[in-house]
């Protein structure tokens, strides 16, 4: 049990520890200690699901459906260039890059665009659904290698979004804001592209 337990733990953690959409998203939101807490949970909670729907049959299902994953690959190229866009114009606007000034969203407003950034990567579901989940499939003890990846999560997203809440007093200068958001931009685009080469 503890092998199964610790491989999907390893695995995991290696995989979302990579710079991505979702950990810019959950970072952004953290730093402006606007629902982190419940972002982060969401994130939780969708990475969770889909780790065990993949280990427990999905990850065959759509290896099998060209359509299906071309479809969600295209849908998360539109979302990325989309919310880099939207990064890009928060950095040009100086009055909205401080933490505790400005307009501030509701926390269903916020965890639907979590639930965007999340859903709508495709590299969610390549590494949770298919990587992860084919891997697990082959486990001794699946449900064990599912727990441990769906642990990983926990681990990660509960120390970003504390860590970097702990951090906002001191990166709350429009300066340091306009980085995150340009930095954010660059990401989503970078992701968007390397999605883009892959689909064409």
């Amino acid at each position: 049990m503890w092998q199964s337990y610790s491989n999907g733990l390893l695995l995991s953690i290696g995989l979302i520890m990579a710079i991505g959409a979702q950990n810019a998203f959950v970072l952004s939101q953290s730093l402006r200690r606007e629902h982190h807490i419940a972002v982060a949970l969401l994130c939780i909670v969708c990475d969770s699901l889909l780790i065990t729907a993949g280990v427990f049959g999905l990850a065959s299902l759509l290896a099998q459906n060209p359509l299906l994953l071309a479809i969600t690959r295209w849908g998360g190229i539109a979302f990325l260039l989309w919310y880099g866009t939207q990064a890009l114009r928060r950095a040009y606007r100086p009055q909205a890059l401080q933490a505790n000034q400005g307009e501030s969203r509701t926390l269903f407003a916020v965890l639907m665009a979590a639930l965007a950034v999340t859903l709508l990567n495709p590299h969610v579901y390549l590494d949770t659904v298919l990587l992860i989940g084919s891997l697990g499939a082959q486990q001794p003890i699946p449900g064990a290698y599912a727990l441990g990846a769906a642990s990983a999560s926990f681990i990660w997203f509960s120390t970003l979004a504390l860590g970097a809440a702990w951090l906002a007093p001191w990166l709350s200068r429009p300066f340091t804001w306009r980085l995150i958001d340009i930095g954010v931009a660059v990401m989503m685009f970078a992701v968007a592209a390397q999605l883009l080469t892959g689909a064409l």
